[in-house]
């Protein structure tokens, strides 16, 4: 994919909303972006499927995973006086909760801009100044006045999704971008750009496409599309949390402009060690730069492809500074380089080589 193509896909997939379940708009892009490359389908999860042009369902079955929602929340209750409770939807850290601006889809789709409220020093207690708040004592604020008012003007409701309001950056000097979401819309950024580059090889493997809903509420969609595939080989493309910010130099996995990483062990699975191998072995070859990482933490669709029938897999991740916040930094190199490695791999995947890991 050329660089202005690809540059642009990434900021619009950041830029659009979609947490989990609520993924219809990433899902409408996607189906645009690779338009052509193969059969398109979608089921009712809102789980993509995309069939490679030149499959013929004699070859060993390839699943390329990337999950489409992002992490978010949704409005819980509304408080008398306008102000909404809300719930976490994926992982956050409360400290990077309070004072955003965000996104609140009414019931007739239109959305509305608000803040997480805080409550100003001034009215502070000393012992509220000195820590974190709790999910019960934040709201958001559209800047109504009442319930009432919510329902009638606003016309928003219990269940709405609500998302981090940021329009995503790219640094033309430093070749950064700034966005939300990146966890994981680089993933299915990289998900496209493999099926546009690769849509009309002639490939020894039959290659699938599976954009996966709701990981971040538990990996659902992965469960759902693995099912649907029946892989005998796959690879997760993830955006990962860059560690360069918080970790020792010696213990740095997943730092910007290092190249993707690729995990041997996190919570969820080990990685098949002559997949990996296969993969670090080419990345050599090729001259691409790709960090390894042993997490503590941590896990991915690719735990549940590879419990369903024992599919080798292997995640290939661009590192991202501060994941799971609104503000988020990618490499745009990260991003190439794991591109040019996934598809030399796909290009090197035969029954034989399959059969030896």
């Amino acid at each position: 994919m050329e660089k202005s193509a690809a540059i642009d896909l990434i900021q619009r997939l950041s830029n659009v909303y979609g947490i989990s379940a609520f993924e219809d708009k990433v899902t409408e892009l996607f189906k645009e972006e690779v338009a052509g490359t193969g059969k398109i389908t979608e089921d009712h999860m809102r789980n993509v499927f995309v069939q490679q042009n030149n499959n013929t369902g004699t070859k060993p079955v390839v699943e390329l995973d990337a999950h489409s929602d992002e992490v978010g929340f949704m409005i819980r209750a509304i408080k008398s006086n306008g102000q909404m409770m809300f719930v976490q939807v994926g992982g956050w850290a409360i400290v990077t909760i309070p004072a955003q601006k965000v996104k609140v889809q009414n019931r007739h789709g239109k959305w509305i801009s608000g803040i997480v409220s805080s409550t100003p020093p001034h009215f502070m207690t000393p012992e509220e100044r000195t820590r974190l708040p709790k999910m019960d004592e934040l709201s958001i604020d559209v800047g109504a006045s009442s319930a009432q008012e919510i329902a009638d003007v606003y016309q928003i409701e219990i269940g709405a999704p609500v998302v981090p309001d940021i329009t995503c950056e790219y640094n033309e000097d430093t070749e950064l971008f700034l966005g939300k979401a990146f966890d994981n819309r680089i993933g299915t950024a990289l998900l496209a750009s493999t099926m546009k580059d690769l849509g009309n090889d002639q490939l020894d493997v039959d290659l699938v496409a599976g954009l996966s809903s709701q990981e971040e509420v538990g990996d659902r969609g992965a469960e759902v599309v693995v099912r649907k595939i029946k892989p005998d080989l796959a690879i997760v493309f993830e955006g990962a949390p860059a560690d360069d910010t918080v970790m020792p130099d010696y213990l740095i996995q997943a730092g910007l402009r290092k190249g993707p990483m690729l995990r041997h062990f996190d919570s969820t699975i080990v990685t098949n060690p002559h997949f990996q191998q296969f993969a670090l072995d080419i990345a050599a070859e090729n001259d691409i730069p790709v960090q390894r990482s042993v997490r503590t933490g941590g896990g991915q669709d690719g735990a549940i492809i590879n419990r369903y029938n024992g599919a080798p897999t292997i995640v290939i991740s661009v590192p991202v500074r501060y994941a799971h916040t609104p503000y988020c930094f990618i490499a745009y190199s990260d991003y190439e380089n794991a591109l040019n490695l996934a598809k030399l791999i796909i290009r090197q995947l035969n029954a034989d080589v399959i059969a030896k890991f």
